[in-house]
């Protein structure tokens, strides 16, 4: 990692649709549109969590940077679990003697090579409770300043194919948000920056929905809320959510279009914002490819650590998947926030 150069943590919530659960079914979480629910519960980031006693539940991250945390419970209810990171396998264990108060780190590598990677996390044990994910790219070269440009959903600068509408809520970005359940329905966006954060709302009436930046394959998301249970008009969180995010972007225009695949239920997707980080100085990393995810300074593979300290780290195949606490993170640069309503979601490491 370049500690001189502008470094940026993003947090990826339970909740946000860029982590893909293997089956919604086998986890539990509470319903941030339920009258009794308390976004502010400092036991959890947002409020939410996912808790799963199921042996063999999962979930996936794909994220492209050198450095990863991911944040849970501890206590004498939960087990072990297993990381799979590209071609490595991490186990360790949340159990512990006394019930942790609020999420603590149970995994974290600050010596991934600069590429991308593949993140999948299985529960092995009596209990697994995921809060959050944290991984760091760099935005910009050292020396450079970035400022942020944040894309309202009502921007002239998108233009779109397809019905939309329009929804109000205090808890929106810009405190609105633009809706279509046309099977196929476009938003587009033209932009320059070296990076891109697409935020929207989720519901249970949310599914698939497809991503498609400049000449790359489009990455195709399911917008469901966390919640799981059945198409319908439940388990809402307005609070906006990351459902796309893109880096190590140059200096050229890029384009993004978002799509939405409607099928036979006439599914929703929910747009608020996007942001994108505009560098003074452009500086695109040479992604790595390497069968390991570990490097150290000398450029020799290591594996990760656990939060017992061991390192633990076997050979197997990759898997295909899809602010608090931030004194777990290793010290780098002044703090460059980019912030949404209510949460920032991704922060300059302190």
């Amino acid at each position: 990692m370049d500690s001189s150069a502008v470094n940026v943590n993003v947090t990826v919530d339970d909740f946000d649709t860029v982590l893909v659960y293997d089956d919604q079914a086998q986890w539990t979480t509470p319903d941030p549109s339920s009258g009794d629910f308390n976004g502010n519960d400092p036991q959890y980031l947002r409020g939410t969590y996912h808790l799963t006693d199921r042996v063999g539940a999962a979930v996936g991250l794909n994220f492209t940077g050198p450095a990863l945390y991911i944040y849970g419970h501890k206590g004498p209810r939960f087990g072990s679990y297993r990381i799979e990171l590209d071609s490595a396998t991490i186990e360790s264990s949340a159990r512990a003697d006394a019930a942790s108060d609020g999420s603590v780190l149970l995994y974290g590598s600050s010596n991934l090579t600069y590429g991308n990677h593949q993140l999948r996390l299985t529960n092995l044990g009596e209990g697994f409770l995921l809060d959050y994910i944290q991984y760091t790219f760099q935005a910009a070269p050292a020396g450079a300043t970035i400022r942020n440009e944040t894309y309202q959903e009502d921007n002239s600068a998108f233009s779109f194919t397809g019905e939309w509408g329009h929804n109000t809520s205090p808890a929106f970005s810009g405190g609105g948000t633009t809706y279509t359940n046309e099977d196929r329905a476009t938003a587009t966006l033209k932009f320059k920056g070296s990076a891109i954060y697409v935020l929207g709302d989720i519901k249970n009436d949310h599914r698939g929905y497809g991503i498609k930046l400049d000449g790359d394959a489009e990455q195709f998301l399911n917008g469901t809320s966390g919640c799981g249970g059945d198409f319908g008009l439940t388990c809402e969180q307005q609070v906006p959510i990351l459902k796309f995010l893109g880096s190590n972007l140059d200096d050229s225009e890029h384009t993004i279009t978002i799509t939405n695949y409607a099928g036979v239920n006439n599914s929703f997707f929910d747009l608020d914002s996007v942001v994108v980080a505009v560098p003074s100085t452009y500086g695109p990393r040479q992604l790595a490819d390497s069968g390991s995810p570990f490097v150290l300074p000398s450029g020799t593979p290591t594996s990760g650590t656990t939060t017992d300290g061991t390192p633990r780290s076997t050979s197997s195949s990759g898997s295909n998947v899809s602010n608090q606490n931030s004194a777990a993170l290793l010290a780098l640069n002044p703090l460059v926030l980019f912030c949404f309503l209510l949460l920032p979601l991704l922060h300059r490491k302190l």
